[in-house]
This record gives C-alpha cells, structure tokens and sequence, in this order.
C-alpha cells in the first residue's frame, strides 16, 4: 500500500556530495482508509556487509543519525509530499553501498525503496 521511490544516487569523488530523493505515494484500498507516513529514514548495505540504518526522521521532525556519519550526513523530509532527502556531504570511499529508503505507515508496516547505488572513488 505503500510505495518508495528513490533517485539521488550516483558517482561522486570522495570529499564530494550528493543528494538523495525517496517519495512515498499512499494507495488507499477501503473507503476511510486513514493510512499514512510515520517516520521515514535511510540504510545502507555495502558489499559483504548487513544493511545499517544510517539516519531517520520522524513526522515531526525528530532525527536519529549513525554514528559514521554525524556532521557529514543531513536527513529531511517534506511532509506535504511525503518526501525524504539525505543530503550527504565529505562524502568517503566506506560510504560507498546500495542506499535503501523505508518508511513506517500509520498502521507500523514497514516498506523498502528498491535502493540506489552510491559509489564513492578516490
């Protein structure tokens, strides 16, 4: 009921930065259907490795960040659009995996984006 798509991802130089998209679109099924986006967030699986949470963002605001990215990463989200950004700055050669979008419904079901490749070279 809840699909994520991303854009953003791509080829950058370490020092760089990059930008990423997800936007939500909500299908109601029943007439009433309250469903809607809770919080919204980012993870990441490099090579070999498990997927990480990298940083989160409730619907009113509240940020929860890695600790690998502190200072370098910004997460933000339009609610009137349903929208989640993650402005990622000083960006280094270990940020480099498949960046995965989630979000939580207003029922606590939890969705994917199909993930977007962050490359990061030296």
């Amino acid at each position: 009921q809840v699909q994520l798509v991303e854009s953003g991802g791509g080829l950058v130089q370490a020092g760089g930065s990059l930008r990423l998209s997800c936007a939500a679109s909500v299908s109601t099924l029943s007439i009433g259907s309250t469903r809607s986006i809770a919080a919204m967030g980012w993870h990441r699986q490099a090579p070999g490795k498990q997927r990480e949470l990298v940083a989160e963002i409730t619907s009113v605001g509240s940020t929860n960040y890695a600790d690998s990215v502190k200072g370098r990463f910004t997460i933000s989200r339009d609610n009137a659009r349903n929208t989640v950004y993650l402005q990622m700055n000083s960006l280094k050669l270990e940020d480099t995996a498949v960046y995965y979008c989630n979000a939580y419904d207003s029922y606590g079901a939890r969705y994917w984006g199909q993930g977007t490749q962050v490359t990061v070279s030296s």
